[in-house]
């Protein structure tokens, strides 16, 4: 059963589903799904290039009860968004459904059909308290939970949590028209605080690490800067286009593959070919990736004051060589995450650190504030920002699961 603290959303979950789909009847089979939220811990767009990356799961979750309702039509409804229906009889990719809910609801059908399952109807009602465009990887949740249902519910062999995240991540990739990488769905199935090497992509190294922030003597914030970065995916996207575009010029599709040594010989005429922004995120790249193997071994011997070191060194070449702290919409250049980043460190005054947090462009910075200043920073961050901006957050061990009730 998910853990005891999933209770209340189950319950709320429940009384959703009976609302739009009806009363359960006594005798059905009701399935319980959890898949959290992540944060990345570090690893700023390094995954997609085969790079290293460090990712907790959130106590922010999809929480929601499925049951077989005996069609060959899939109905999900959360308690955000309203109903949506997707028929099994068709699961090649349409154009019209890029970016929405049906697209990953057939996504996902597709990829646990590739199982040896046979596909079959049912209705989904879920509470996602994971903030939608916020950064934590809603999308990767809810991708998640359909696959666990879908697993649960069509019979077939068991699915692990890294090849659950890379249907999961086809189904966002092809389906839903997104082209992350592969660190979000690994960080929310396999649960905790994990280390990624995505160099091998159909089988990445993973390692888990028991370690509480709260117990270094610092908390996990994550604060909404005002700006929603679900409408940017065009701003997203040109991160690994111009990344694979400089890994192209040397016969290679990933950073990864490219010998830092041969880029900087060739970076005058990379430069002319394709501009000072692709050079400097393939540039972030490298130093990033660094970043997250000093970061970890930090972790692992315990040291969080070298770890908040490198973590304002990752947030410094996010800013400054990746450039996924601002976002042009129209004609105006919006600055929400910088302020945001700016606003933290006037209050950390030093200790602690801030960096972008997830795709950046918008969604949320991510801090790690001195547990005697969590208070403060929380209100008068939510002065600035509006209420409910900035939470603290718990790295929780449970990854995307589902259990018959």
């Amino acid at each position: 059963m998910p853990a005891t603290n999933n209770q209340a959303a189950l319950a709320a979950a429940r009384e959703l589903f009976e609302k739009t789909f009806g009363e359960i009847s006594s005798s059905a089979k009701v399935l319980a799904v959890h898949a959290p939220g992540r944060s990345e811990i570090s690893g700023n767009h390094t995954d997609h290039e085969g790079g290293h990356v460090i990712a907790g799961a959130l106590d922010v979750a999809v929480d929601g009860v499925a049951v077989a309702n005996g069609t060959n039509v899939v109905r999900v409804i959360d308690a955000n968004f309203p109903l949506v229906e997707v028929d099994l009889s068709d699961l090649s990719v349409r154009e019209d459904e890029r970016e929405t809910t049906a697209a990953l609801v057939r996504g996902m059908a597709f990829e646990l059909a590739r199982t040896g399952r046979t596909p079959a109807g049912f209705d989904f009602a879920s509470i996602c308290t994971v903030p939608a465009g916020g950064g934590l990887s809603s999308s990767a949740a809810v991708e998640a939970a359909y696959g666990r249902a879908m697993e649960a519910l069509w019979e077939g062999p068991s699915i692990d949590p890294v090849e659950l995240a890379k249907m999961s991540q086809f189904a966002e990739n092809r389906y839903f028209g997104k082209p992350c990488g592969l660190m979000d769905q690994a960080a929310v199935c396999l649960g905790g605080l994990a280390y990624m090497d995505f160099e091998v992509p159909s089988e990445p190294k993973t390692a888990k690490l028991d370690f509480d922030f709260d117990k270094s003597g610092y908390a996990l914030c994550l604060v909404k800067v005002g700006s929603d970065h679900a409408d940017l995916t065009f701003e997203y996207a040109a991160i690994p286009d111009e990344m694979q575009a400089i890994a192209g010029e040397f016969g290679c599709k990933r950073l990864c593959e490219v010998d830092p040594a041969v880029f900087d010989a060739a970076v005058p005429q990379l430069r002319e070919k394709y501009g000072d922004r692709a050079v400097l995120r393939a540039i972030h790249y490298w130093y990033e990736n660094g970043l997250v193997d000093k970061r970890w071994e930090d972790l692992v011997a315990g040291d969080i004051e070298s770890f908040l070191v490198h973590t304002r060194a990752s947030g410094a070449s996010s800013a400054m060589f990746l450039q996924n702290v601002s976002a042009t919409v129209g004609d105006v250049r919006e600055q929400h995450a910088m302020l945001a980043l700016g606003l933290a460190e006037r209050i950390l005054d030093g200790r602690g650190a801030a960096r972008i947090h997830g795709g950046g462009f918008g969604g949320s910075i991510q801090c790690f504030v001195p547990l005697d200043l969590v208070d403060e920073f929380i209100a008068r961050m939510d002065t600035w920002l509006g209420e409910g901006s900035c939470r603290k957050y718990s790295i929780t061990e449970e990854g995307a699961c589902a259990t018959w009730m």
